[in-house]
């Protein structure tokens, strides 16, 4: 009875202190790991029913589990980076934030390290913000029933615990490392994040997950395939754009299929979007687009794009590629010589800014495409793109190109740009782009930037006719 009238007490104080700003937003650089609906990207141990979802709060209460990230940034394997979760405990409740751990099906986690929550728990003298096991923290620096920040830095053999911006750990691994006795695997290396929920009798709540992988990209993020679509709004997609520090370009889908199909048609999208802080980008969809619409009416646009997703085949087809009952593969070889004429005949003659979705396989042959996009076609796709001034697309959606094709086209001086290529209202955060750019070293230096107008390639290079 006495816990429950403490506990009260608790809940009031926090309703009147207002949760911590969240210093991430506008930052491109941070990285969300939790919508604030759904668990979506984790994945809980033991009893998965020890974790829901209450109120835009990740509620661990039950017998013992831990909620692992399984999401796709950084592919869920991080080595140097700074995590930001706010936490808030109940009295005398145990919780715990791992780092460089990995899933496992039953009790504490062996892999990584555990910084403590703890505020009021007694049974266990180290406290909130310790390295459990490691470097300790005797005294709580924060109180329960109120939200803090705990932000965790790891850079090489270094790891920094701030609380609420007062750092309470600095600690630096030996060499060699000298991991506790019964702990081995508490080295340093990389692995995912996991979220602990200790016992039936504590509560603690996470909220407003966010990482940064480092090094950070040195160059601003720039999201150039945003579709309105789903129900996603001008001004919905606008405020995301604003609330991530990342510059959208807006695109409307043209060609044969589509709504818009002439000038008249692209003015009105055109008239749209004027005035926003958005690119305006124009999808040339099909193999006709180049004519259906003015030299000048597309030179209005910021840039323009496309794929090689939608072309006549060999035998008179219409194909498009996403369209399983359009796609006939006979002879994979045989489809991918032809797929490679067309991407280098698209990138050779039509004039665009980005090619988008590159090296897109149908599902009947999407399996094999690390034997199928062998090296010379890599390198002839490549060479056209660098040759026409072309940059690559690191698509987010579909998860292409293969870094092997991106280091490649990096060697050879071709330029990229990121893409999410939005089925519906969910944008992702451009995770796979992101990650491939810190793996492959791109600068700015390697990324796209619009051309100004008389420098357009619908203007240097003309349509064909």
């Amino acid at each position: 009875m006495i816990r429950k009238d403490l506990f009260a007490v608790a809940i009031v104080c926090a309703v009147l202190v207002a949760a911590p700003t969240v210093a991430q937003v506008g930052d491109p650089q941070w990285l969300s790991l939790f919508d604030g609906k759904t668990l979506d990207g984790w994945k809980a141990s033991e009893n998965e029913g020890t974790f829901e979802v209450v109120d835009g709060a990740i509620v661990a209460h039950g017998r013992r589990s831990h909620l692992f990230y399984a999401g796709p940034v950084e592919d869920a394997n991080f080595h140097d980076f700074e995590l930001k979760v706010d936490v808030m405990t109940e009295l005398a409740s145990n919780g715990g934030i791992y780092f460089h751990t990995q899933y496992q099906q039953r009790g504490w986690p062996a892999q990584g390290f555990e910084a403590q929550v703890n505020n009021s728990y007694l049974i266990d003298p180290r406290k909130t913000g310790s390295l459990y096991m490691v470097q300790d923290v005797s005294d709580s620096p924060v109180k329960d029933g109120v939200w803090f920040t705990e932000h965790i830095i790891v850079r090489g053999k270094s790891v920094i615990i701030r609380i609420d911006d007062r750092t309470v750990v600095d600690w630096t691994q030996p060499e060699p490392p000298q991991p506790p006795a019964d702990m081995p695997e508490r080295v340093l290396g990389d692995g995912t994040f996991a979220l602990q929920g200790h016992d039936p009798i504590s509560t603690v709540r996470y909220k407003n997950i966010y990482v940064k992988p480092l090094p950070p990209l040195e160059f601003p993020i720039v999201d150039y395939h945003v579709h309105l679509k789903g129900g996603l709004t001008l001004d919905e997609a606008i405020a995301i754009s604003k609330q991530r520090g990342v510059k959208f370009g807006i695109a409307e889908n043209c060609g044969l299929g589509f709504p818009t199909t002439n000038d008249q048609a692209l003015e009105a999208f055109l008239q749209k979007l004027e005035g926003r802080p958005i690119y305006r980008a124009m999808q040339a969809e099909g193999r006709e687009w180049v004519k259906l619409f003015s030299t000048e009416t597309i030179a209005r646009f910021d840039y323009v794009f496309t794929d090689a997703m939608t072309f006549t085949d060999q035998r008179g087809r219409r194909t498009r590629l996403w369209i399983p009952e359009e796609v006939q593969v006979d002879d994979p070889q045989a489809f991918m010589e032809m797929l490679v004429d067309k991407i280098v005949s698209i990138l050779t003659d039509e004039p665009i800014d980005i090619y988008v979705n590159p090296t897109f396989l149908p599902a009947v042959i999407a399996d094999d495409y690390d034997a199928l996009w062998t090296d010379e076609r890599m390198a002839r796709v490549i060479d056209a793109a660098v040759k026409n001034h072309v940059a690559i697309e690191i698509n987010a959606r579909y998860r292409i190109p293969s870094e092997r094709l991106i280091r490649k086209a990096k060697a050879a001086g071709a330029k990229f740009a990121f893409g999410t290529n939005n089925a519906g209202r969910d944008l992702g955060q451009l995770a796979y782009s992101r990650m491939m750019a810190r793996r492959c070293g791109l600068t700015a230096d390697d990324m796209f930037v619009p051309k100004p107008d008389g420098q357009k390639p619908v203007q240097t290079k003309g349509l064909p006719r």
